[in-house]
């Protein structure tokens, strides 16, 4: 892996108080400014190392998240681990590691939300849940690559929103919801499995093109 450029570095150490500095300042300059006052980095080379427009600013952010998490996932924490308690942590330590920047957050989605913004979302929405299912152990080259990840983000999408206007002690309304959209995946995922273990219930993909081209008379 090549070794990050100086301002690449720079921007990786600025990103997450960038974020907790979002929260009185907005997806700005001034909160670039005021992280790089936080970490006694000259604001100058902060603002030449951060990308222009809020919506760069917050991909930038949530790359570090993702970043965050996989340092908080070595392989020996995970083994041993269920998938299903595995997803559960990998989600549950995403929201940690944005707590800081939670009121910044609900910001992001607003203007990730923008017409203009939507193909940046979807991009930044797979990273992250790609990410997940990869620190997880998942290694399906396949259609199931793409289900997971689809079913994964939108887990993760939920609970984020719960999560935003959540009040309780400890977020235990997020972390109820969360248990339960994770055991909804785990059944789905029960579902793919046997179907895809009966002989008698497997579909040929191209027979079902053809009969879509070439429907029954």
């Amino acid at each position: 892996m090549a070794t990050p450029s100086p301002l690449e570095q720079l921007r990786r150490q600025l990103a997450l108080a960038v974020g907790e500095n979002a929260v009185f300042d907005g997806w700005t300059k001034k909160a670039v400014d005021s992280a790089a006052a936080q970490l006694g980095i000259d604001p100058s080379q902060a603002q030449l190392a951060m990308p222009k427009g809020q919506a760069a600013i917050i991909d930038l952010y949530i790359q570090e998240v993702d970043r965050a998490l996989e340092a908080s996932f070595t392989s020996e924490r995970l083994r041993g681990m269920k998938i299903r308690e595995k997803i559960r942590s990998l989600v549950w330590r995403r929201l940690e590691i944005m707590g800081p920047a939670r009121e910044a957050v609900r910001r992001a989605l607003a203007i990730l939300a923008m017409p203009q913004n939507v193909p940046r979302a979807l991009r930044i929405g797979w990273r992250s849940a790609d990410l997940m299912w990869r620190l997880a152990g998942d290694t399906s080259t396949d259609f199931n690559h793409y289900t997971k990840r689809m079913t994964l983000g939108a887990v993760y999408g939920s609970t984020l929103l719960v999560w935003l206007d959540d009040q309780s002690e400890d977020w235990s309304e997020t972390a109820a919801f969360l248990d339960r959209r994770i055991d909804d995946v785990m059944k789905f995922e029960k579902f793919k499995a046997d179907w895809r273990g009966s002989s008698t219930q497997r579909l040929s993909l191209s027979r079902f093109l053809g009969r879509l081209r070439y429907p029954p008379r």
